[in-house]
């Protein structure tokens, strides 16, 4: 089964941040919302709960807390106890006050560019300073980071997978980053709200699995809200295993739990729990689609440099220099909205979400043609 995009002209109809920030002669594939309609067992969960008027305040995160430990021991072999899951509003948020507990005002954060453009803006709104330690070579620089972790960071919010690479991190890579963690007393904060979208290609490893070092010093952060297109109704969670990194969690403000969405809640559990045959058709339809894109590249633009991600749905493209520090300028005057590279870190790059139709895709790539040696 393979899941298909909705119509442009149904999609016009959504009031998205997607489908209203450009006119609409504008191709959207900028933010990382996917075209495809809903899991109808996603949609059945809210309309019930509306249709019961069961709109309040949200209760126990204990139902997505079992639903999320079944889903990772089905997808990822990886053992969850739901009473060390806990919810909040989305993986910023979730973010943010993990950091808050971990770190003390003025200490470092790494992060590693070019990488997802909040990382540089939610270490701040802890009360930390960022570290940037720029991957090398598509991977994480194991040296840099040492380095960084012996001149006093206290924390690491690691993007895994990676975006905007798509990069899935081996097992190897995560222990050797678990070991210094614990070697320098770091906290890591690993987001993992691409994981669900790790292609058939690749092989997803939570952190928190990876070794007994990871789960002394890791709080993984993640939600629906990416695989299943969640992320306007609210429900992120966190989990940790042991020691201080639980410790963090259960001694957060109440309030933390109380800015999940009752229908997030039900969401998330309605996703965890019935939604994989849904996501497996979604996968099929990414990896077409990335598959068409590595096409309509090789064909049509010369001179852009596209690797195949491991996971999700964005692509990160490098561009020749004749389309400047800025691509998706050039890029939006010829009708088609990316991500521009310099929020990542990367001047010379843009974000291309590929989770759209194949002939959305293949207008936009036609659209971007003419505008070379522009």
């Amino acid at each position: 089964m393979r899941v298909h995009a909705d119509p442009l002209d149904l999609l016009r109809e959504r009031t998205s941040e997607k489908w209203t920030t450009f006119p609409p002669d504008v191709l959207p594939l900028f933010v990382a919302e996917m075209d495809y309609p809903l899991a109808p067992v996603i949609a059945q969960a809210m309309i019930d709960r509306i249709l019961a008027s069961d709109t309040g305040y949200v209760g126990s995160p204990l139902p997505v807390g079992e639903a999320f430990a079944g889903f990772a021991r089905r997808r990822w072999g990886w053992d969850v106890a739901p009473a060390t899951v806990f919810t909040t509003t989305d993986v910023s948020v979730a973010i943010v006050e993990t950091l808050r507990q971990a770190i003390a005002p003025g200490d470092g954060v790494v992060v590693c560019s070019p990488v997802y453009p909040p990382f540089f803006e939610l270490p701040v709104e802890a009360g930390g300073v960022v570290v940037d330690v720029p991957l090398r070579d598509a991977q994480l620089d194991l040296e840099a980071l040492e380095a960084a972790f012996a001149a006093g960071a206290r924390a690491f919010l690691l993007c895994n997978p990676h975006n905007p690479l798509g990069l899935v991190h081996g097992q190897a890579t995560l222990a050797a980053v678990a070991d210094l963690a614990l070697k320098y007393g770091v906290t890591v904060v690993s987001d993992e709200i691409h994981a669900p979208l790790v292609h058939s290609t690749a092989t997803f490893i939570p952190y928190l699995s990876v070794s007994d070092a990871a789960r002394a010093t890791g709080v993984c952060v993640t939600s629906a809200s990416k695989a299943f297109n969640l992320a306007g109704v609210k429900c992120a969670v966190m989990v940790a295993h042991e020691g201080r990194p639980l410790e963090l969690l259960a001694t957060m403000s109440d309030e933390v739990l109380w800015r999940t969405s009752i229908l997030g809640l039900h969401a998330s559990v309605a996703a965890f729990t019935h939604g994989d045959e849904w996501l497996d058709g979604t996968i099929a339809a990414i990896e077409h689609s990335s598959d068409l894109l590595a096409t309509l590249i090789a064909e049509r633009l010369p001179g852009v440099i596209y690797h195949l991600p491991e996971a999700s749905y964005l692509a990160w493209l490098e561009f020749p220099t004749e389309w400047g520090d800025d691509p998706a300028a050039l890029a939006l005057s010829r009708g088609v909205a990316l991500a521009s590279g310099a929020d990542f870190g990367a001047p010379g790059f843009a974000r291309l979400n590929f989770a759209c139709a194949p002939d959305v895709l293949t207008e936009a790539i036609t659209r971007l043609t003419p505008t070379l040696g522009a």
